[in-house]
């Protein structure tokens, strides 16, 4: 009889590479006491104002995506210098997205492709990264992230207080495994059709204890056991239907996650479907989340909006030719734009009354 071969395998591979391991890249970019000690603290308050322990708003503010990291800290550091004069009503984490995912094609975030000329050096990005994180930690601002490759988390998760889900991925097992063995509270967002089902049980899903396979930070692959994360939460971001923040449907929200046995805690995304794709209307959709909150909407503990340097967002050609701090993926407000909303936001809470004058 004729000798049987072996059934081929990898046979669309290209090339492997070998990747550091998140031991490796935690050596070359270390925590400091002070760092880790800021973490914990940025954690607690999270986690206070989601549980209603703490009675400020959760402002989720900063880039669609980060491409340019010297971009990102001159916004890091104006953002710090306004999160100062707002911390008593708001507490604000900045938006530090590495990994974006792509409807069909296109740029996957700094973390995959960080030199945006498709060699894909991901061991590069890793490490970029990381030091970003750590030097926005050392500015004195929290940072939150979303996850989509459910190995990344190894390589940043401590410095993190904060973390999201997209919509297109609350559905998967994989990452609703993830979501309940991470150290920090995750949002999980609508589903792009605006139905919350999904997300409420990706925060069911999340809340219980799982069984996943993973990388150990030494590289090698485990079975990691978590006990559920219990700071699960929903992110709503509005759907082919139109925006869903609105004050009846923040109320069907809350009401599904209590019948759900869950925390009814809300983040509002100002930006995709809620603001019709159109980056200059987050004001209005923060304007009405304010709104509800000072005529005693306690379900609503904070806001998303996608904030950059420069308003607009401009397509990728090489790196020399991109316009410094705009973005490249999702359109933004302007800095002054996002200065003027925040304070104006944050003195309305203050006065707690129904203020007619549009922000």
């Amino acid at each position: 009889m004729p000798e049987v071969n072996e059934i081929s395998q990898d046979v669309r591979i290209r090339r492997v590479d070998s990747l550091s391991t998140p031991d490796e890249i935690r050596s070359e970019y270390p925590m400091s006491v002070e760092a880790k000690e800021r973490v914990e603290s940025y954690r607690k308050a999270v986690n206070d104002i989601l549980l209603k322990k703490d009675d400020r708003l959760l402002a989720i503010v900063g880039p669609c995506s980060i491409h340019d990291p010297a971009s990102a800290i001159e916004y890091a550091k104006r953002l710090k210098e306004l999160s100062d004069r707002v911390k008593d009503r708001l507490f604000i984490v900045m938006r530090a997205y590495f990994e974006k995912p792509r409807t069909t094609v296109g740029w996957k975030g700094l973390i995959t492709d960080p030199f945006m000329d498709h060699t894909d050096n991901i061991d590069a990005g890793l490490r970029m990264g990381r030091k970003l994180l750590l030097d926005i930690t050392d500015i004195g601002l929290p940072v939150g992230c979303e996850f989509l490759d459910p190995i990344v988390p190894q390589y940043i998760d401590e410095i993190m207080c904060w973390a999201s889900i997209g919509a297109r991925t609350s559905e998967s097992q994989t990452h609703r495994s993830l979501a309940s063995g991470l150290s920090v509270a995750v949002g999980f967002k609508n589903s792009t059709s605006g139905e919350i089902e999904a997300a409420i049980n990706a925060c069911l899903s999340a809340n219980s204890p799982a069984s996943f396979i993973g990388v150990k930070r030494d590289g090698r692959c485990a079975i990691f056991r978590s006990t559920g994360n219990n700071m699960a939460h929903l992110i709503l971001r509005g759907g082919v239907h139109g925006p869903n923040y609105y004050e009846d449907f923040v109320d069907y929200a809350a009401k599904s996650m209590e019948k759900a046995n869950l925390n009814p805690a809300i983040i509002i995304d100002c930006s995709h479907s809620n603001s019709s794709k159109d980056y200059t209307k987050q004001k209005r959709v923060l304007r009405n989340i304010i709104d509800q909150v000072i005529y005693g909407s306690k379900n609503i503990r904070g806001f998303m909006l996608e904030s950059n340097l420069f308003e607009g967002n401009q397509a990728i050609k090489s790196k020399e030719e991109l316009k410094y701090g705009v973005s490249v993926t999702d359109a933004c407000i302007g800095f002054e734009e996002t200065e003027r909303i925040i304070l104006k936001s944050a003195e309305l809470l203050r006065k707690g009354i129904d203020d007619k004058e549009l922000i």
